[in-house]
């Protein structure tokens, strides 16, 4: 169902479609607070939706309403009902469907998140449904976690490194942290943030220019 759905640059009244922007990472990592401090960040001078994924609750997608972080109305969840990565990345058919009401609804939009449910380092989305990715790490899981690798931690076009406070509670060395996660990422950019603490103010910088990059490359058909 998913291969049927056609990516256009544009939607039916010619205005550019949205940035597509998927979040991905581990359970706990911190995908949903990224989300949140997005929205608060990039809200007033973007119009925004957001597609949050889990197995067989809305819990991400209630906790961002109670936030009041945008307009209820323009966050959806979609119930996955099998594992994270096959909704992102095999049958994107659910979250397509998200995406293209959203933008239905509120169009146009410059941007919609598309949250992940919690998975693996090997998560990573469907290009037919997220045009950027971001993965998330926290550092609970240890220093060793970037040399790991994976498809997510290897291949997103940023890497997050959250909740860096908890570093000495842990053991986890951000410097050897930082030097793993850039020599498995060939270049790609790395930022170490701890969004509880201080925002997302660098990785809300990061969106904010590709969806203005985005919007001059797919500006609107005459």
């Amino acid at each position: 169902m998913g291969a049927n759905h056609e990516d256009h640059h544009h939607a039916p009244d010619g205005h550019g479609r949205a940035l597509r922007l998927g979040i991905g990472g581990p359970v706990g990592s911190g995908k949903t607070a990224l989300v949140a401090a997005l929205c608060r960040a990039l809200g007033p001078e973007l119009r925004l939706g957001v597609v949050t994924n889990d197995i067989y609750t809305t819990e991400d997608a209630d906790f961002l309403r109670r936030a009041g972080v945008l307009d209820p109305e323009r966050i959806l969840a979609v119930e996955t009902g099998c594992c994270p990565h096959t909704a992102i990345r095999d049958d994107i058919a659910a979250n397509l469907d998200a995406v293209e009401t959203l933008e239905e609804r509120f169009g146009p939009l410059d941007l919609v998140i598309v949250e992940s449910g919690g998975d693996n380092l090997t998560a990573t989305f469907s290009r037919g449904l997220a045009d950027a990715q971001i993965f998330v790490l926290d550092v609970s899981g240890g220093d060793k976690v970037p040399r790991k690798g994976g498809p997510g931690v290897t291949t997103a076009d940023l890497l997050v490194v959250n909740k860096t406070d908890l570093a000495p509670l842990v053991g986890a060395d951000l410097g050897v942290m930082e030097r793993d996660a850039g020599a498995v990422r060939e270049g790609r950019p790395v930022l170490f943030t701890s969004i509880r603490q201080g925002g997302a103010g660098e990785v809300a910088a990061w969106v904010a220019e590709r969806v203005h990059g985005w919007s001059h490359a797919h500006a609107p058909v005459a």
